[in-house]
């Protein structure tokens, strides 16, 4: 096995977010790991952006809705990150891509050198992967490195 020295934590908000930071600060305990706190903007959405601009007059300019986005995803994760991970932080570094979600993991982890990756198994949509299987899924079929899939253990107990 070779050492682990990047992390990249996907997080997309969902309940699963904070549980897939606490797993990556847990791995690069006691190690100089450093964690990159991955997020993606999906395309899809800047798709439907642009698609409303060609039907409404007011409707928001992509740029403008792109810029947002980013802003506001940066502002949550610090605010995770302070909240959560203060003595950690060092280790963590920030960065939101625009793309396909597991496509855009893929190539971080490819360009990164990215030595583990840590993503929740269900995210911000069900119905999305019932028509088209769930980013994570995809992750793991194609990651060139390994993955982590972290759990709600409360929900995924035996029996229930």
């Amino acid at each position: 096995m070779s050492k682990i020295n990047k992390i990249l934590a996907c997080v997309d908000f969902s309940e699963y977010s904070l549980m897939v930071l606490e797993y990556a600060v847990e791995l690069a305990k006691g190690s100089e790991t450093q964690i990159i706190v991955f997020n993606v903007i999906n395309q899809s959405d800047i798709t439907r952006i642009e698609m409303a601009g060609g039907y409404f007059l007011n409707a928001i300019n992509e740029e403008d809705y792109i810029k947002d986005q980013k802003k506001n995803r940066y502002e949550k994760l610090k605010a995770i990150i302070n909240e959560n991970f203060f003595d950690e932080k060092s280790k963590m570094s920030m960065k939101i891509e625009i793309g396909v979600p597991f496509e855009s993991i893929i190539k971080e982890a490819e360009t990164e050198d990215i030595d583990l990756i840590v993503i929740a198994n269900k995210g911000r949509g069900n119905m999305s992967r019932v028509l088209f299987g769930s980013a994570a899924e995809k992750v793991f079929r194609h990651s060139p490195v390994p993955v982590i899939s972290v759990r709600d253990k409360n929900k995924f107990k035996r029996g229930n």
